[in-house]
């Protein structure tokens, strides 16, 4: 159904943004087949799916990849597919015997995408990390800071889904359309910390350029200014204000009951700490039910801030769309949109093994020849 429609794509089970990348890629029509660890398939099947939403709509194949028949297998799968990706510490899928020397002698073609924090070289590519180490290096945490404050890990958006999944998926993409005029395939070494760097291209572009004051809460977009912030109101909920252009600043001046005052102009930051504290003291007069029926419509650049459990009955979510319900869980929808060849969620997440048959008969390994693989603890 989606642009990837008759893609098939081999993940290598892991967690965080590796999954995340398999779901964008799922959404947009891939035919993706995890492999999951034999020792993690159930003896009978749940009565429910897993609540993992980033697994969702694979197929799933339970293997012992430290097997050689379990590696074989994969390597079949490997040969009739057009990429794979795994999540594992550099070095790892070597010693399983499934590197890309291998994988590429097998399926020339295949595009081979690999997620790590560090990436595969360099003096920290063996160590142990998290999301929040990644962007620590890369120097997109410490700007996420108020003055006097110590940086807040913006949950795991920016390193492990931002700066990693999402950077993968584009470069599997990437090396899919190359790989379909060249008919070779190549490794996408996608790494957090590379990424996270990425996303922060304009913070050294202000650095360059002067636009980039050093130090907490000292510009426009790291809670410096009182027109680009987030406020509590009466009822101890919160909105977000971001009027930056002089004529949304203008109009949040006059909602807020401040236009005709002598106030220092918008870009003085010597008085943003004044004005942030007028600003503050003015949201926290009403509610933000209240704030709601002032500012929408309006061009203040306004937006409730919604709880994850409110979002997805928000008015304008319900007109778009955006959040789906599949096997009675709530989820977002796919994303981005497409117009001719619609991307959709292929299904609940799958349970280790859930497809072993089936897919094991796709690469004529059914019959006789599958019940031997499960007997030697190859597959599960």
């Amino acid at each position: 159904m989606g642009p990837l429609s008759g893609i098939r794509i081999i993940e290598f089970q892991g967690i965080g943004p590796g999954p995340f990348c398999g779901m964008i890629l799922s959404d947009m029509g891939a035919d993706i087949v995890r492999i999951d660890r034999a020792s993690n398939a159930p003896s009978e099947a749940p009565d429910s799916p897993p609540g993992d939403l980033l697994a969702r709509g694979r197929r799933s194949i339970a293997l012992d990849l430290k097997n050689p028949d379990g590696v074989e297998v994969a390597l079949k799968l490997i040969e009739g597919a057009d990429a794979l990706f795994e999540g594992f510490r550099p070095g790892v899928m070597e010693r399983l015997g499934l590197g890309p020397d291998v994988c590429l002698e097998r399926n020339p073609k295949i595009v081979y995408g690999r997620m790590t924090g560090w990436g595969q070289e360099g003096p920290y590519a063996q160590m142990a990390g998290h999301d929040i180490n990644y962007i620590s290096l890369a120097g997109a945490l410490a700007p996420i800071a108020r003055k006097g404050q110590v940086p807040v890990p913006p949950l795991n958006l920016v390193g492990d889904f931002g700066g990693g999944g999402m950077y993968l998926a584009v470069g599997m993409l990437g090396a899919l359309i190359e790989a379909q005029r060249s008919g070779k395939g190549q490794v996408v070494d996608a790494a957090m910390v590379d990424g996270a760097s990425s996303l922060i291209t304009s913070v050294h572009a202000g650095l360059a350029t002067g636009g980039w004051r050093r130090g907490r809460a000292a510009n426009v977009l790291d809670t410096g200014a009182h027109f680009y912030d987030a406020y509590e109101t009466l009822d101890g909920k919160f909105v977000s204000i971001g009027s930056i252009e002089p004529q949304f600043y203008a109009e949040l001046l006059h909602l807020l009951g401040l236009e005709g005052e002598e106030l220092p102009h918008q870009m003085d930051n010597t008085r943003w700490p004044e004005l942030k504290d007028r600003v503050t003291a003015i949201f926290r007069t009403k509610t933000r039910a209240e704030w709601e029926a002032i500012f929408e419509g309006s061009d203040v650049c306004f937006g409730p801030v919604l709880e994850p459990w409110e979002a997805p009955n928000h008015p304008h979510a319900k007109a778009r769309g955006a959040f789906e319900e599949i096997a009675g869980v709530v989820q977002p929808a796919p994303a981005p949109r497409f117009s001719r060849t619609k991307s959709a969620i292929q299904g609940p997440p799958a349970y280790p093994g859930e497809h072993t048959d089936e897919i094991l008969a796709e690469i004529g390994l059914n019959g006789s020849q599958g019940e031997d693989l499960k007997t030697a603890g190859a597959v599960a």
